[in-house]
């Protein structure tokens, strides 16, 4: 594939496939401000309307390498159109619920369709760029990722603020309507077809043992209040794990194609460093912002919408800097990562001690700098850090290797969130205020964004023993 020429219709293709990765990112963290709202309006109890976020990130979660690895088998083309049509359905399933389970079910199906939606977009990225090119597009990629995380609570409180209650939440759901189906004809028109390779080979049994394994580690994190019952489910994952592992090798021994080839791991230069990167990344990035929704609206009494434009700095800095990394990144390379993490641990280091030192809602205003500074090093860590772990993968394993990726940065968003949340009750049960609570979880990000700045750290000193690897490299 490398000598091919470049398709002419790549930016417009990628610009689709990012509006539809924006929504699948998005309905992460945009239910979160109108979880009060659909509490009412459907009479649950505050347990019960947890599931709707958490049966998302959920079923998120579990079907990220499975829909990597179709989508290496059937084409990218076809399971993009395939997972958004159902993105799309199961939006419009959400927003009509009239119970909290309808509800819920359909949460679980969409979060179903979007982690069959999410890797097609690195494996097109991968099919359709090269070289310096591919940096560029992953940095549109890594602005995606950050803007769709940040701007979530900001859209929800626009949302909620402009259709009201009782039934304002359901346009959370119904926003994603237009947008896809935009989506879904402009992918019809610009998405290249691949020719088949023959009948492909699907390994269900790996994928039915690789989700298990996901779902056993996934489940309790999600279930954080009932964590003490459900410990038992951590050293399961391990044996099915260790049960999947076996059978991909047995696979492998009867010259079948397995669901993740080993060579990723032994073969493939910074894969394993990138991906386990990105989960601790993930852990405190995505964790922090729980943490500001309770600080901002329990603890000052911000409306979700003023809660959201609160942190729009991060957002803001993130995107600009995703964008400019994308283009920084070959020749840099993990030195751009180390030099982003550095800069979210001075920013998230600024914001706890303003928390501490200034009182009453002008912190928003003192912290606005702090977050800035956060968001521009954010921006340096997603798209480079992606571009950096997928350059030596073949495209042929574009989308198992894309999905791996994403699983490792959604079991680090569930483990994040209930650290976090736990370090955060736990100093207001000893009798902290908000603010120390606040200071004292995101001293717990740091802790582990410093961990992900360890790994780029020990992956640079790597990269420098041995000879370069081009961001451009693939094999096919």
């Amino acid at each position: 594939m490398a000598g091919e020429e470049p398709d002419p219709r790549r930016w417009r293709a990628l610009a689709v496939t990012q509006a539809a990765g924006f929504m699948s990112l998005l309905d992460v963290s945009i239910v979160n401000v109108a979880l009060p709202s659909i509490q009412a309006g459907l009479g649950a109890s505050p347990s019960a309307v947890q599931w709707v976020i958490s049966g998302y990130a959920l079923t998120f979660g579990l079907s990220l390498v499975a829909g990597g690895r179709l989508g290496d088998a059937l084409g990218r083309r076809r399971m993009f159109l395939v997972a958004l049509t159902g993105f799309v359905l199961t939006s419009a399933l959400a927003g009509a619920a009239t119970s909290l389970w309808w509800l819920v079910a359909a949460r679980l199906l969409q979060g179903f369709t979007a982690g069959l939606l999410t890797p097609q977009n690195t494996g097109l990225i991968q099919d359709l760029f090269r070289g310096a090119e591919r940096g560029r597009a992953f940095g549109v990629f890594g602005a995606t990722v950050g803007i769709s995380t940040a701007v979530g609570p900001v859209l929800g409180g626009v949302i909620l603020a402009l259709f009201g209650d009782p039934g304002g939440w359901r346009w959370v759901f119904y926003v994603n309507l237009p947008i896809g189906l935009v989506a879904l004809v402009l992918a019809a028109r610009l998405l290249p077809k691949q020719r088949s390779e023959g009948r492909p080979d699907i390994d269900v049994v790996g994928a039915g043992l690789l989700g298990l394994t996901v779902l056993c580690l996934l489940f309790p994190l999600v279930q954080v209040d009932d964590i003490a019952y459900l410990w038992w489910l951590f050293p399961l994952a391990v044996a099915v794990g260790y049960g999947f592992v076996r059978w991909e090798r047995r696979v492998v021994s009867r010259e079948r194609a397995p669901l993740m080839d080993a060579r990723l791991f032994t073969e493939t230069p910074g894969y394993v460093a990138g991906a386990t990167l990105g989960m601790a990344y993930f852990c405190g990035f995505t964790g922090m912002w729980l943490v500001f929704a309770l600080y901002f609206q329990t603890g000052l009494g911000f409306s979700p919408l003023q809660s959201g434009l609160s942190v729009t700095p991060f957002a803001l800095g993130s995107a600009v800097s995703a964008a400019v990394a994308g283009r920084l990144v070959e020749r840099l390379g993990r030195s751009l990562t180390v030099i982003g993490l550095c800069l979210v641990v001075v920013g998230l280091v600024a914001v706890a001690l303003i928390s501490l030192l200034v009182e009453g809602p002008s912190v928003a205003w003192w912290i606005a700098p702090a977050l800035l500074v956060a968001g521009v090093g954010g921006g340096a860590v997603i798209s480079p850090n992606t571009t950096l772990t997928l350059s030596s993968v073949p495209t042929r394993m574009a989308g198992v290797a894309g999905g791996l990726l994403q699983t490792a940065q959604r079991i680090g968003q569930a483990v994040g969130t209930a650290v976090l949340s736990t370090v955060f009750h736990a100093v207001l049960s000893r009798g902290g205020d908000f603010a120390r609570a606040t200071a004292t979880a995101l001293g717990t990000a740091v802790v582990l964004v410093c961990v992900a700045l360890a790994i780029a750290v020990g992956d640079r000193r790597k990269q420098e023993r041995r000879a370069p690897v081009g961001v451009g490299v693939t094999g096919s």
